[in-house]
């Protein structure tokens, strides 16, 4: 037996639609494989009473078929699904690690990002790598068409996680068709300075990167609170706020100084709009780790 632990991601990051993403330290799923003459897939943990255990419906069942790897697989859910962390990226992550030592395919981590994507593509309709990079590779990840460039950064993040649902194909249907030079320019200055920042370990670069005046306004939308929860945020220190991925997720960079308080402030803006949610105070951090015969 092989397990993988992958960690949570955020994409988007406000500036980088489509394009960055990052690891966090927490929350992870945990993937176990077996070798087995067909793919079988049991899932328990966080919310897997909505995800399917059929292979041809499930992120990981894809993955397996890529890879031509069939095998036993049981994954326990640390993301939950629909929240804007990367749940699916996390199993494809794991799943493809771990597939790809036990039947000795010999892919690397970079390749493994395209085969993961295609375990996203279940979900979202589209092969999109934004959260299976950093996952797989940890840090700071660019996707663009020729490929993924990696950073190693550490920046400290909140993660905050309302208990509401947001559908990646619903948060794709509010994005804007077109947007004007300005917007651009505004959106490629944000993301240039974003990028800076992750590669200085800079909290106030990487903070004043996030703006976007092009698809969060629109994903906020779909998050009951959000606003409250932003200045919330700001206020307790936070250097920036963005929806995470898809949402209904919210993340805040920061200095570690202030991570508690603004954990606090985010959970208790959701409660006071009659949202329950969780925060997880964490930090940019490594991509998926093996663990050979459970150990």
């Amino acid at each position: 037996m092989l397990t993988v632990r992958a960690p949570a991601t955020s994409a988007n990051l406000g500036s980088g639609f489509d394009v960055f993403g990052l690891a966090l330290g927490t929350p992870a799923d945990v993937v176990r494989v077996e070798r087995a003459p067909e793919t079988t897939i049991t899932v328990t943990g966080a919310g897997s009473e909505y995800i399917p255990e059929d292979p041809a419906k499930n992120t990981v069942g894809a993955v397996a078929e890529a890879l031509d790897a069939p095998a036993r697989i049981r994954i326990d859910k640390g993301v939950r699904p629909s929240s804007g962390l990367g749940s699916s990226a996390a199993s494809a992550a794991a799943a493809a690690v771990a597939l790809n030592v036990l039947y000795d395919r010999g892919r690397t981590r970079e390749d493994l990002v395209s085969v993961a994507a295609k375990g996203e593509a279940v979900v979202s309709g589209e092969a999109h790598a934004d959260n299976v990079a950093p996952s797989l590779l940890g840090g700071f990840t660019v996707v663009t068409e020729d490929g993924v460039t990696q950073v190693d950064a550490s920046v400290p993040v909140v993660a905050c996680l309302p208990e509401i649902s947001v559908s990646t194909r619903d948060a794709r249907g509010v994005v804007p068709d077109s947007a004007t030079m300005d917007e651009v320019v505004t959106t490629v200055g944000n993301a240039a300075t974003l990028t800076v920042g992750m590669t200085r370990d800079d909290p106030d670069l990487v903070g004043r990167g996030m703006n976007d005046d092009i698809v969060t306004p629109e994903r906020t939308k779909l998050i009951s609170g959000y606003e409250a929860v932003r200045e919330a945020a700001l206020e307790a220190g936070a250097t920036g706020v963005t929806v995470s991925g898809a949402g209904p997720g919210i993340l805040a960079v920061c200095h570690r100084r202030d991570r508690r308080a603004i954990a606090s402030a985010m959970v208790d803006a959701f409660d006071a709009a009659g949202v329950e949610s969780r925060a997880y105070q964490t930090a940019i951090s490594e991509g998926a780790t093996l663990y050979r015969d459970g150990s």
